[in-house]
């Protein structure tokens, strides 16, 4: 697993041989940050990272210049290597990484809890998993977007959110599909 660009552009990482988690390709990792070029400023974006995996999406949201990283992951292993890759980085650069906090626990009843908005957030649920055409409308019904926020939505080929009313495209790079959904703009009072 590599990082793509930003100040930490070609950092690689060996994810274990055990790990159930696939990192999103470096082909659609690239491909789908080219796209969010036109949404998001991430220098100094706020940023959450729901199903982390191995934390691949959460160390290029850092190393483009996010001011905060939120990565939120469930497995006990896949949650210590993604704060063991943060540490890695502090270490080697002599920068901090203050400003990511990695959270072991469910994603789920985190969106219930959570009071902080994001500039953008990303979600790679497994594609098997049965809530999974439910996450849009939680993350957007939770208010997790700031007002014109992304949501950046990794999911299999069998869905398609195009009828939703916050989605404003889809990428599809080779099985990786990627739906992205736009908070609303608040009223002008």
């Amino acid at each position: 697993m590599r990082i793509i660009t930003g100040k930490y552009k070609g950092r690689h990482f060996d994810i274990p041989r055990t790990f159930k988690a696939r990192p999103t390709t470096d082909f659609a990792k690239e491909n789908i940050f080219n796209v969010l070029i036109q949404y998001v400023d991430f220098e100094d974006a706020t940023a959450l990272d729901l199903f982390s995996g191995t934390g691949s999406i959460s160390l290029e949201l850092l190393s483009r210049g996010c001011s905060q990283v939120v990565s939120v992951e469930m497995d006990r292993d896949h949650h210590r290597f993604i704060k063991e890759c943060f540490a890695k980085l502090e270490k080697n650069n002599q920068s901090s990484t203050s400003n990511v906090q990695c959270i072991r626990g469910d994603v789920f009843r985190f969106i219930k809890s959570c009071k902080q908005q994001y500039d953008i957030v990303f979600a790679d649920p497994p594609y098997a998993l049965k809530e999974l055409p439910q996450i849009p409308d939680l993350v957007i019904e939770k208010q997790l977007l700031k007002e014109n926020g992304i949501f950046v939505f990794e999911h299999g080929k069998d869905y398609d959110f195009s009828q939703h009313p916050n989605f404003i495209e889809h990428r599809s790079y080779g099985s990786v599909n990627f739906s992205l959904f736009r908070a609303a703009e608040k009223a002008s009072e």
